[in-house]
């Protein structure tokens, strides 16, 4: 079995140069990024400061695991009583993923999580937007191989962005159809 980076030039280039017919293997579109971001403001509103701390950092220390990189930390921009949020209080972390961190993770994505996840039957058209790029959410993290669900305390979900060069939807849905992403037709 190819590898990712292996399998798109070696077999996307050359059918997504044919189907859409680019003259030049670099005007293809290829996987530019890859964001995994969870917001975790509804867990830790109303809670004391250790409990706060307590989540934020079982969140932090899973999406490290889970990506293989530091999360970053988004606060918030504005305050807003309704929800008890005060400006610059922490509300989500985020990982960017480029490269050969950004293929790893992307294999396992597509050969170990989809097939794990619970009631999974493709991935529907409407994830995509008009630029090609595909945002999927996970209701749990239990999927990835990293976590042992029995060991765990807080459950939460989280969301993956790829994000492609494509200039057109359909562009970006053939792209990710070609490396193998299981996409409902």
């Amino acid at each position: 079995m190819l590898r990712l980076k292996e399998k798109y030039k070696q077999e996307v280039i050359p059918k997504m140069m044919e189907r859409f017919g680019y003259e030049n293997p670099m005007a293809v579109p290829k996987i530019e990024k890859v964001v995994v971001n969870c917001g975790f403001g509804r867990m830790v509103v109303g809670k004391g400061s250790k409990e706060r701390e307590a989540i934020q950092e079982h969140i932090l220390k899973t999406l490290a695991l889970i990506t293989g990189q530091k999360p970053a930390l988004r606060q918030a921009r504005k305050s807003i009583s309704s929800f008890k949020l005060r400006k610059g209080m922490p509300i989500g972390a985020m990982v960017t993923l480029r490269g050969q961190r950004m293929y790893d993770f992307l294999e396992k994505l597509i050969w170990v999580v989809f097939p794990r996840t619970r009631d999974f039957k493709g991935i529907p058209l409407k994830s995509f937007d008009e630029k090609g790029n595909l945002t999927v959410g996970f209701k749990e993290y239990i999927p990835f191989p990293e976590v042992t669900p029995e060991k765990e305390k807080g459950i939460f979900g989280l969301e993956v962005t790829i994000t492609t060069t494509a200039k057109s939807r359909e562009e970006g849905v053939e792209l990710l159809k070609l490396l193998g992403f299981p996409i409902k037709s």
